[in-house]
């Protein structure tokens, strides 16, 4: 294996390989530069180990980092405060991603966590929605949104959302697309937020529920029987169950693999040790993405990076995942198949001749490589 095959000069720049990203959080996606500014303005002093170290180190090799890293994302998420941030956040977001060859962003957001800076839960999603459509016609980077719940709170709440979510569904950018649960996959029942799921499926929304990070294949196969998803956030623990696995791939259903995170949480000691491979040469749908990059260092090109420098995934494997990220997305048929046109464009081209137009961001991340 060659971990700097990345930054081969020789390489097909994976910055340019058109791509969609379905797995990147709301708060998640903030450049570290815009947290630290947003943090000046309001007068809000971040923890020292947020600021002393970035990335900052999550876990070692004896613990899982999830609480640490819950607690400076809170500590992140305390530091938007208004309109005019969330529209920068979903801004920077779409540029970040134009950057790296995203054509189709789905930025997942909990509109509760900054609805008391806004007036509720509906302005602060319109906001974000507003922004999105405003960015996409701009950049040329469509963005739509999923509307999250959350484990930690009342399934009641996810009911709330879920209709909240189900009033402005709808197709392209700035709508939103799907509904999805996210943080501890430990806490709550997964059978207590199925009425939620079951709101948001009769309205013709992506169902994208975490799962099979924290916890084993048997979490996957709740998952699986209590929320039929179509896409799964991370699902990587699957591969300890090849009923499990199997099940999930004859669904049709979406891994959303995110290594960069599933390192820096300590689910694997390194990232050769993600699972990416393995489900690619099962036959599962793999959409590579980064979660949140704030706190784990990464983003999108770097997952792909990992793709090919620990898992020795050849060019025409990148496409293949790339090609997959685009299928599982909710983007209009138009901008699939331009994207898709595009993959078959940067696969043709001789390895190196993509290179002069740009900056190459396929870098190893820091988070992953420590």
């Amino acid at each position: 294996m060659n971990p700097a095959r990345g930054q081969d000069a020789q390489a097909r720049s994976l910055s340019s390989l058109p791509k969609a990203h379905l797995h990147l959080h709301f708060t998640g996606s903030m450049r570290f530069s815009t947290l630290l500014d947003l943090a000046a303005q309001h007068g809000i002093r971040l923890p020292r180990t947020l600021t002393s170290e970035w990335p900052p180190r999550l876990t070692d090799a004896d613990a899982r980092g999830w609480f640490r890293f819950q607690r400076l994302y809170d500590a992140a998420r305390a530091c938007v405060r208004g309109e005019n941030d969330m529209r920068r956040i979903v801004r920077e977001a779409a540029a970040d991603d134009a950057q790296e060859g995203s054509g189709w962003l789905e930025l997942q957001v909990d509109p509760t966590s900054y609805a008391p800076y806004v007036g509720g839960i509906t302005p602060a999603l319109e906001i974000v929605l507003d922004e999105a459509r405003a960015v996409s016609d701009e950049l040329g980077t469509g963005v739509g949104i999923i509307v999250a719940s959350s484990r930690t709170r009342h399934p009641l709440e996810a009911r709330t959302l879920a209709r909240l979510a189900a009033r402005y569904a709808g197709e392209g950018p700035g709508q939103v697309l799907g509904f999805g649960l996210s943080n501890d996959e430990r806490r709550g029942d997964t059978h207590e937020f199925g009425p939620a799921f079951s709101i948001a499926e009769r309205a013709g929304l992506a169902l994208v529920p975490h799962g099979g990070e924290l916890l084993g294949p048997d979490h996957v196969a709740e998952v699986l029987d209590q929320l039929r998803p179509h896409r799964i956030g991370h699902g990587v623990r699957a591969v300890e169950s090849p009923d499990v696995l199997s099940r999930a791939i004859d669904a049709g259903v979406s891994f959303e693999v995110c290594p960069g995170s599933n390192v820096a949480l300590g689910v694997y000691a390194s990232p050769a040790d993600v699972p990416v491979r393995t489900l690619y040469e099962a036959g599962a749908r793999v959409a590579l993405s980064a979660d949140d990059p704030l706190l784990f260092g990464s983003r999108l090109v770097d997952q792909y990076a990992i793709a090919r420098d620990y898992h020795e995934l050849p060019d025409p494997a990148l496409a293949d995942l790339a090609r997959e990220s685009v299928d599982a997305s909710r983007a209009p048929a138009a901008v699939k198949t331009r994207l898709k046109a595009g993959i078959g464009a940067w696969l043709a081209r001789e390895p190196g001749d993509d290179r002069a137009g740009g900056q190459d961001h396929s870098r190893l991340p820091q988070a992953a490589a420590r």
